[in-house]
């Protein structure tokens, strides 16, 4: 992982190549503005933090007005930056983890594991851009693969992607969980109490709760891989006990 804040430099460095690119190609400037936001606005949602993200977003723009090259640009161009941010990231969901994609063999040994039947239904609550569909996919290929999502470009962008998958733009803490066979998770620590007591209420007896890389404190796991060093992957399974 990049140490902060090449990030933020690295998206500002993309937005502008972009701006630049664009304007050299003939597209005028609110076009050129505003796919260049677009790029930033994608790699701004890898950021750790609301703040940090606001920040790496913020930074092209920002430094556009700076360097006076913003006078081409009309007034309302300057809602872009706030508006896309909202739509990547909307206030509902600021709580929850950010983008960060399940890694290709992070799931490996889950089906051994934790074995279902041909046409189980498996969710991954908060699915992103799709990596953790398609890991999970991978994992149970005769199962049914949905995916919850807050973010509608992110839904949108998902669907597209996996097409395998049924992606649908809903909140996961207002979907019923019950419904489900397994559901996969890669929130953030804070969040797993909040999770650990909706599965416990919702879940079937034999259903699954994953969790990669954060466990939660104070439950029974029936087991615990790491086919990724660094990177561990938490079972529960339903009825959920507290230790």
């Amino acid at each position: 992982m990049l140490i902060w804040p090449l990030p933020a430099l690295l998206t500002w460095a993309l937005a502008w190549a972009l701006f630049t690119g664009l304007r050299s190609a003939g597209l005028g400037a609110p076009a050129a503005f505003v796919l260049a936001l677009l790029a930033a606005g994608l790699a701004a949602w890898t950021g750790r933090t609301p703040w940090r993200r606001l920040f790496m977003l913020a930074g092209f723009p920002l430094s556009l007005l700076v360097t006076g090259a913003a006078g081409a640009l009309p007034a309302w161009a300057w809602l872009v930056p706030l508006a896309l941010l909202l739509a990547l990231y909307p206030l509902g969901s600021w709580g929850d983890a950010p983008l960060f994609p399940t890694p290709a063999e992070a799931l490996n040994g889950l089906a051994e594991t934790a074995p279902l039947p041909d046409g189980a239904v498996v969710v991954d609550a908060g699915c992103g851009l799709g990596a953790g569909l398609i890991a999970l996919r991978e994992q149970y290929p005769r199962a049914q693969i949905h995916g919850l999502e807050w973010s509608w470009p992110l839904t949108l962008l998902c669907a597209l992607r996996c097409r395998f998958a049924r992606v649908r733009r809903a909140d996961i803490w207002a979907a019923d969980w019950s419904v489900h066979d397994m559901v996969y998770l890669f929130q953030r620590p804070e969040s797993m109490p909040r999770a650990m007591e909706k599965a416990a209420a919702e879940l079937r007896p034999g259903a699954w709760l994953v969790s990669l890389e954060f466990p939660a404190t104070g439950w029974r796991h029936q087991a615990k891989l790491e086919a990724v060093p660094g990177k561990p992957v938490w079972l529960y399974q339903a009825p959920l006990r507290k230790r």
